[in-house]
């Protein structure tokens, strides 16, 4: 440890389309929601994370609610760094005479352009890292879910990522815009189309975490669910009841998306590699991996073991930790 050494934060963020993660001193300090609450005429931050998230959907003409990422990259810029800033803040809340230095490795889908990879590494900056190192969200995957993972599809809330990994590298690896948010519009949608009911981005999450499935016949179904949202004839708000069936019927099209990215990256897998995969088996993370049946369907298009990660939601944000730790060591990190 350097004189210094307590004027640098090291710090590690899983900066994802739904949610963000930080890691200090191996530790998940900030699990928040990537939304912030920006007042109209002045620009002011008025609330960033769960607070924001309980405005959004809600508010009236003079605030408005903004999701920095979309697809796994920066959608907004500006309030992208305040949301960052902000979540920084909630590390230590105390404000300290000489701000330390911020030492930051953020993970990137790996399916990324340039240009969004400098609006990631600029965002970081502005918001006050003077280190920064990125790592492709299919390796900190595998990283954090600890074990010679050789092939893993992270399902998160902008992107799937299909990855094979060896060697500490990415062999072959599939990146698609379809992921949770595709499944919330998917909800959406049919709720409109099926039951003439009109909801929200909240509502539709709401019922892919409680009744959401990706097979219509799965063990240990959940019970039906009581759905609210305004009447698409009549404008007056109503009650419909949902099942697990429904909804799986929902997001067939996303998830037959995702099977052909797995299916394709399979394909482009060097043959000793696939008889390794064959043994191993593949591993999902991701909040999307938590779709009730999907591991299981995945297995029958396959035909190959699919493992659930231990604690899925955060195991890019453990694998981007470690990485961390091996700042200067991970010949992986982009610098």
């Amino acid at each position: 440890m350097g004189l210094f050494s307590f004027l640098t934060r090291e710090i590690a963020i899983d900066l994802g389309t739904a949610n963000t993660v930080i890691i200090h001193n191996d530790k998940v300090v900030v699990d928040e929601p990537s939304i912030v609450a920006i007042e109209r005429t002045t620009g002011k931050i008025l609330a960033v994370g769960k607070k924001a998230q309980m405005m959004h959907g809600k508010t009236h003409e003079n605030i408005k609610t903004v999701r920095p990422l979309r697809d796994g990259v920066i959608a907004d810029f500006q309030a992208a760094e305040h949301m960052i800033r902000e979540m920084i803040k909630m590390i230590s809340p105390k404000k300290s005479l000489f701000p330390p230095s911020l030492k930051m490795v953020i993970c990137i889908p790996s399916g990324i352009t340039e240009v969004e990879e400098r609006a990631v590494r600029d965002s970081a900056e502005q918001s006050g890292a003077k280190e920064v190192r990125l790592i492709h969200e299919p390796m900190a995957a595998a990283i954090g879910i600890g074990i010679d993972v050789l092939m893993i599809i992270d399902i998160g809330g902008g992107t799937t990522e299909v990855a094979v990994i060896a060697l500490g590298g990415i062999v072959c690896n599939k990146s698609i815009r379809i992921a949770g948010d595709d499944f919330n519009s998917d909800i959406e949608e049919y709720m409109r189309k099926q039951h003439n009911i009109h909801i929200g981005e909240r509502s539709s999450e709401r019922i892919k975490i409680e009744v959401g499935a990706a097979m219509s016949e799965i063990e240990n179904p959940p019970e039906d669910f009581a759905v609210h949202g305004r009447d698409m004839l009549t404008g007056i708000p109503k009650e419909i009841v949902v099942n697990y069936a429904e909804i799986a019927h929902a997001l067939d099209k996303s998830i037959t998306k995702i099977e052909t990215a797995v299916l394709n990256a399979l394909e482009l897998t060097p043959p000793e590699l696939a008889a390794d995969i064959y043994r191993t088996g593949i591993y999902l993370a991701g909040g999307g991996s938590l779709l009730r049946g999907l591991d299981k369907r995945i297995s029958i298009k396959t035909k190959l073991p699919v493992h659930i990660a231990e604690d899925p939601l955060r195991a890019v944000a453990r694998g981007t930790g470690i990485a961390l730790k091996n700042f200067d060591k991970f010949t992986f990190l982009i610098k």
